[in-house]
């Protein structure tokens, strides 16, 4: 199944959708799975498993999930890797949520393709399965609550490509060249840049794994490997604090390389405070935390949900940071 249209369907009805009773009390949250997820009392569970916890985007994720779950009446269990390469960790705990027999299954892949297993066997117990961030690949999955990430992918080239005044050259630290959100984020960035800005040449693209440190070293290679490079893009919240890094590190001047990165944090809304970065693409990830739960719970009451839900992009920079819209998706 492709996530690309907001498109209604029917979830795997009534065949996959598992019975429960009344929906009382809150959702517990809980970071390492542990014992039986089954409530024993009716409640309603659903299990969700992240990419990670070491950024703040996947707390404010997790921040969104409760409070649907509180919302709704049910309880949730939301777990992850350290870190994003860690996939064969996340199959375990994806496995394990399997194993606990929830009434359905909320998953952010890191491997699209490794995942297809897992979840078919998710199938194959009628858990009815939906997910956030980033789909697995096959045609288990009902729908997708998240970011349209090559449609934020552009919004970072639009703007690059404005304070850079449309010519140059350009690169970008990635976080992944696997899961669709870092493949994605950057087709939409080359993809804008090649399609409406002729004179900016994106010199290099390469890949720290959002890892603060790996980022670092590799701007600090761009930087020296093109003296002319008036700009860098990083994909996600743990790159574009690496490329911040290098230039602190560097002693270059604020705005000597124009920096353009993605999500929010306390550390790319002080950088840009400080005129080190340019600006970034936030997402709403309480609302992607919240619209998966929601899908969840929907599903397994054999509704129908919706294909893709796009909870959207949006631009921040020093102009626009205490913005009412703008600072209710920003997180730190």
């Amino acid at each position: 199944m492709k996530f690309g249209k907001k498109t209604a369907f029917a979830a795997l009805v009534a065949a996959s959708a598992l019975v429960f009773a009344g929906c009382a009390g809150g959702g517990d949250v809980i970071e390492e799975g542990s014992g039986d997820g089954s409530s024993g009392d009716g409640e309603m569970y659903i299990a969700l498993v992240s990419k990670g916890f070491q950024h703040q985007f996947w707390q404010a994720v997790k921040q969104g999930a409760q409070e649907k779950a509180d919302e709704l009446g049910v309880k949730i269990t939301f777990e992850g890797p350290a870190a994003e390469t860690e996939i064969a960790q996340q199959l375990e705990m994806l496995t394990t949520a399997i194993d606990k027999n929830p009434d359905a299954i909320a998953y952010a892949a890191l491997d699209p393709e490794a995942c297809v297993a897992p979840l078919e066997q998710a199938k194959s117990k009628d858990i009815p399965v939906v997910y956030f961030d980033a789909p697995c690949d096959g045609d288990v999955g009902l729908s997708l609550s998240a970011t349209d990430s090559k449609v934020a992918g552009a919004l970072a080239a639009e703007h690059m490509a404005e304070l850079i005044g449309g010519e140059g050259e350009v690169a970008i630290v990635g976080h992944s060249n696997i899961n669709s959100t870092g493949v994605e984020r950057r087709d939409g960035f080359v993809e804008k840049i090649e399609a409406d800005y002729p004179d900016i040449e994106i010199v290099d693209i390469q890949y720290g794994d959002g890892d603060h440190l790996k980022s670092a070293d590799i701007a600090k290679t761009l930087i020296a490997a093109h003296p002319d490079l008036k700009g860098i893009y990083g994909t996600n919240e743990g790159s574009a604090i690496g490329v911040v890094n290098a230039v602190n590190e560097l002693g270059l001047e604020k705005g000597k390389i124009t920096i353009v990165g993605f999500d929010s944090g306390a550390a790319q809304i002080n950088a840009i405070k400080d005129g080190t970065m340019a600006g970034a693409i936030t997402q709403d990830p309480i609302g992607i935390g919240k619209q998966v739960v929601q899908a969840a719970y929907d599903a397994a009451n054999g509704e129908d949900v919706d294909e893709f839900y796009d909870t959207g992009s949006y631009w921040y920079d020093s102009t626009n940071l205490e913005d009412e819209n703008i600072a209710a998706v920003l997180y730190e």
